[in-house]
């Protein structure tokens, strides 16, 4: 049963329940509590577990196990963008928040994208699809499923309006096909410019993680 169903039923139970406590003119209920009590209990466990099931919970389970790893320090005016978080050669877990910097001027997107030993690249994204920028400040959350001590590279790049929506779109595509192939090199869109990029190892076995 999928969850929005669940809801419209759970809300449905709730509704003989709340039925159950009115009294008709002749003193009787207009539904037995026998009956509303037991289902206004159902009714909030469907709609609890519905939404425990749901897209959105499962996100806020994944955001709370997210690891920040060993962080530069920055000093003076930010010049360009760059990753200060995790560091080049550092060891991550396979879900890090990945934080940088970038110049005031800087009105393109910020975009993460991993290349594991497969040779491929990867487009990192929380619910936001693009890097949260605010202040001089960037992060997003980024997932490895590698082996342990599997190297990656971590690429950090400007995009334009519409390598930004290239990356996006590819994102959704694949989350709907449930499949995550990786873009080669002759794939990656004109309006990505690389601007920094460190390499990391997962120092955990992330492989079936996600």
């Amino acid at each position: 049963m999928s969850t929005k169903v669940l809801i419209i039923v759970g809300f449905a139970f709730i509704l003989i329940a709340i039925l159950s406590s009115i009294k008709l003119s002749s003193g009787a209920r207009f539904i037995s509590t026998k009956l509303g009590i037991p289902a206004g209990i159902i009714g909030v466990l469907m709609i609890i577990y519905a939404s425990y099931s749901s897209n959105l919970v499962n996100y806020n389970r994944q955001i709370e196990q997210v690891s920040i790893g060993n962080k530069l320090k920055v000093e003076g005016p930010v010049s360009a963008t760059k990753v200060i978080s995790p560091i080049d050669q550092d060891s991550v877990d396979c879900r890090i928040l990945t934080m940088g910097v970038y110049p005031e001027t800087n009105k393109n997107d910020i975009w993460v994208l991993i290349r594991p030993t497969d040779d491929r690249y990867y487009p990192q994204s929380d619910h936001t699809n693009t890097s949260y920028k605010r202040d001089g400040e960037w992060q997003v959350v980024t997932r490895f499923g590698g082996d342990l001590g599997e190297v990656y590279d971590l690429i950090v790049y400007e995009a334009d309006v519409s390598a930004s929506s290239f990356f996006s779109e590819t994102i959704a595509k694949w989350k709907e096909a449930d499949d995550y192939p990786g873009l080669q090199l002759e794939e990656m869109p004109s309006g990505a410019k690389e601007v920094d990029r460190i390499k990391v190892y997962t120092r955990k076995n992330c492989r079936g993680v996600f």
